[in-house]
């Protein structure tokens, strides 16, 4: 005799699947027609893809970055990848200034120079590289922080190539990540002391998925400021610094839930 008080599974899943929706934007639990899956999925589907090829193809808008620095002075260089089919092809020439642009950038004496590179996402740096930059300078008044510097054809490794030429004992490079289908305007962050043409990676330090689903503005904001000072007391960055920055507060940690259902 069956029991009325067990729901049958077909009749539970749905409503599991859907809690755990909110606790992630991974594809979780898509159902199906038949051998397929159900068209509203498919289509969610691309259009994650062509949000995520977009991301990779569509030029940074440097007049809209700059215009957010009002009269504030800043630099625009390029790598030596003369196009984006190049960059994607050729990582190393990414990684150098184009010898052109690399001399009229003045040497001075600077802590730090901030440098908003394109990467794999546009609009990752169009979206969280200024209100990070502007955050940074509040936080780092006693700091010399050289101009804004904004890189297309970027990878990160081209902030040492940029500082060397600045004459900056430290470079922090925000750059566009490698989008998914899940999120498209991911922005990471390196941070490198002493920096040189050539640095490994494994002297930097990176703060990874800055974006409104992930790590906030905010909460990048003050960890970074937390290394960049444990960096120049130190005089290193990579793997001898280690992150014991203090617990983010509630308000630097929180987001707003997933909006939709995606993977990663």
């Amino acid at each position: 005799m069956t029991d009325d008080r067990i729901i049958p599974t077909s009749s539970r899943t749905p409503e599991l699947w859907q809690e755990l929706r909110h606790l992630t934007r991974a594809r979780i639990g898509l159902g199906r027609t038949g051998n397929a899956l159900k068209t509203d999925d498919v289509l969610d589907f691309q259009a994650s893809h062509a949000q995520a090829r977009d991301a990779v193809h569509t030029p940074l808008n440097i007049e809209a970055l700059t215009g957010f620095l009002g009269n504030e002075p800043y630099y625009c260089v390029q790598s030596r990848a003369p196009d984006r089919s190049t960059y994607l092809r050729r990582p190393d020439l990414g990684r150098r200034l184009d010898p052109e642009v690399a001399v009229t950038l003045p040497k001075g004496d600077w802590d730090v120079v901030f440098v908003a590179g394109d990467g794999l996402s546009s609009f990752a740096t169009q979206q969280s590289a200024i209100p990070l930059f502007r955050t940074m300078q509040a936080q780092l008044a006693d700091w010399t922080v050289a101009p804004l510097v904004i890189a297309t054809q970027a990878r990160v490794a081209l902030g040492d190539d940029i500082a060397v030429m600045l004459g900056a004992r430290m470079v922090v490079m925000m750059i566009g990540e490698r989008p998914g289908l899940s999120v498209a305007d991911s922005m990471g962050v390196y941070l490198t002391y002493a920096p040189y043409v050539g640095c490994p990676d494994s002297s930097r330090n990176c703060l990874s998925n800055i974006h409104p689903h992930g790590m906030t503005v905010p909460a990048a904001a003050t960890k970074l400021a937390w290394l960049m000072r444990e960096a120049r007391h130190l005089k290193l960055t990579g793997v001898g610094l280690k992150d014991a920055a203090p617990e983010l507060t509630a308000l630097e940690t929180s987001k707003p839930l997933p909006e939709k259902d995606n993977d990663q």
